[in-house]
């Protein structure tokens, strides 16, 4: 067992991921690139000795251009890096469950953004409420270069105006879908971790207390049901 502590080693995560390389360019040809991907299967095998040795090997594909694997593994190194952090993020700090009373609508809003703010690689919003206040509240605190993906239903018409208009300033990369058959509110994190909402996020705690709590062992279940319903909704925009 890594005698590393959980907070050296969600430290470390983040710096790798922070210096993460620019997406198409990471190549083990450059003593630059050669220590990165040295930082990261060594903190990933910190965390996990089997998600270590799969580091490794995506390591070695790296060495190998053009290779199909060289494209497949390398991108599996990344998603073992997000993994790695948001397990030990959870271990060390544990779920975030928070209970925001009626009215408190700052306390809901800077819990939701604190969640949206560690977003690397990728958000998915689940509310068939989703509308254009919604868009304005919530979408300037991700990350700039976080692909959004909004799947939502019944405000259609009033969401897709104002994500027009944020995309047009903000050049982010916003994708909207709908579909039928969900009610439950989640925003999901890299596909690393989930948080299910108790109200709308368009009214946290406005009309009512409300919860935002981290989805802990059905975690894999919830992601798979909403990328599964993701996939099979309609485009929008």
């Amino acid at each position: 067992m890594s005698a590393v502590s959980d907070a050296t080693l969600l430290a470390e995560l983040e710096d790798i991921i922070r210096m993460q390389p620019a997406q198409g360019t990471l190549r083990h040809d450059t003593p630059e690139h050669k220590q990165w991907i040295g930082r990261a299967a060594a903190a990933i095998a910190a965390w996990d000795a089997a998600a270590g040795a799969q580091a490794r090997e995506c390591a070695g594909y790296l060495r190998m251009q053009g290779d199909r694997k060289y494209w497949e593994l390398g991108a599996r190194l990344i998603d073992l890096l997000y993994e790695a952090r948001a397990a030990v993020r959870l271990r060390s700090i544990g779920p975030v469950n928070t209970a925001v009373g009626q009215g408190l609508v700052f306390d809901y809003f800077d819990t939701l953004r604190k969640i949206i703010e560690t977003a690397n690689k990728d958000i998915l919003f689940v509310d068939p409420y989703l509308d254009a206040d919604f868009v304005s509240r919530y979408l300037p605190h991700v990350p700039t270069g976080v692909p959004i993906r909004l799947l939502a239903r019944e405000k259609v018409a009033t969401l897709l105006p104002a994500v027009a208009a944020f995309v047009q300033q903000s050049q982010a990369s916003v994708e909207v879908r709908t579909a039928s058959g969900f009610h439950d509110r989640y925003v999901i994190i890299d596909g690393a971790s989930c948080f299910q909402s108790g109200a709308s996020f368009k009214d946290g705690a406005r009309n009512a207390p409300t919860t935002v709590t981290q989805v802990g062992d059905a975690f894999a279940a919830v992601r798979d049901t909403y990328e599964n319903l993701w996939k099979a909704g309609k485009q929008v925009f």
